[in-house]
């Protein structure tokens, strides 16, 4: 199945509940009514009532509606911001519990595994139980290694002992694990702060990235979510996940709306192969009834 199939499988009930909303009349002859039921739609699929007006608004003033309300959601979503290359590239991974973090370590270490890169992972997730055994069975089917220390060490100690083994081996690649944060929790958010500090010390310059996995099908928590953590490791992007069979789909227009975050990529399953890099072209075409647009637009 291709990316566009999956994507489109995983968005169906969050296409389904605008599809209800969109008459089979021309868009011209819409009433104001009508126009109301669709931006009810986007707010019912997370898009935020703000983002769901201005859209609604610009679609209406253009003599092409549904093709303006594309192209408004194709702007809001177009937030190109280029990852940084280095060696080793390191990359930080942070999201609370019950995200699917776990599972997109994995998947991003399969990734750059099947690329020829060399990579490894830290598991800096000491507080959880069996997270480092998790973890590391993740990174095993992926063909990755991993540095792990008991349950319960330090984070940052972990963090750092993973880079500089990275550096010392010739890795192309290190994903550091973060323990699942609640965002509200001040003493645990001061602890992922003291890891993003160590990791600049064990290797000026890093995290080179720093990536926030989401539930797609949280809604508003995900948005506070994000606007918490950016402020404690300055987040540079976004993974949402659990997109598949969620009625909420919108939130991806949501998140980038509200944070200017570009979204790195995006999870539709819990195969390996199951996280996508993110297309704005492709969302929208998934997520719009096919009354409104096609894959081939």
């Amino acid at each position: 199945m291709s990316f566009f199939s999956r994507l489109s499988k995983g968005l169906s009930k969050s296409r389904e509940g605008l599809a209800s909303m969109f008459p089979g009349q021309s868009t011209e002859k819409m009433s104001e009514a009508e126009w109301q039921d669709i931006e009810d739609a986007l707010i019912m699929a997370d898009c935020g009532a703000p983002l769901a007006m201005g859209l609604i608004e610009k679609a209406k003033k253009s003599k092409q509606p549904m093709q303006s309300l594309k192209d408004a959601m194709q702007q809001t979503l177009n937030i190109q911001t280029p990852i940084k290359q280095a060696k080793p590239f390191v990359l930080l991974v942070a999201g609370v519990n019950g995200t699917g973090k776990t599972t997109t370590i994995g998947k991003l270490a399969h990734m750059y595994a099947a690329e020829g890169k060399k990579v490894l992972v830290g598991a800096a997730d000491t507080f959880r139980a069996a997270a480092v055994e998790q973890l590391a069975v993740w990174v095993e089917r992926a063909g990755a290694d991993i540095v792990k220390q008991a349950e319960g060490s330090d984070p940052a100690s972990v963090a750092f002992d993973t880079i500089s083994r990275g550096i010392a081996k010739d890795y192309d690649v290190i994903i550091i694990d973060t323990a699942g944060r609640v965002q509200t929790d001040t003493s645990l958010m001061n602890e992922l702060a003291k890891v993003y500090r160590v990791m600049g010390k064990a290797l000026a310059g890093c995290p080179h990235e720093v990536w926030h996995v989401v539930d797609g099908g949280t809604g508003q928590n995900a948005v506070a979510q994000v606007e918490k953590f950016r402020e404690i490791i300055y987040t540079t992007g976004l993974v949402v996940t659990k997109l598949d069979g969620t009625g909420k789909g919108g939130v991806v227009l949501q998140l980038c709306d509200k944070f200017k975050l570009p979204v790195r990529y995006i999870g539709v399953g819990e195969t390996l192969g199951d996280l996508m890099p993110f297309s704005a072209n492709d969302y929208i075409n998934s997520l719009l009834p096919e009354s409104t647009t096609s894959e081939s637009d």
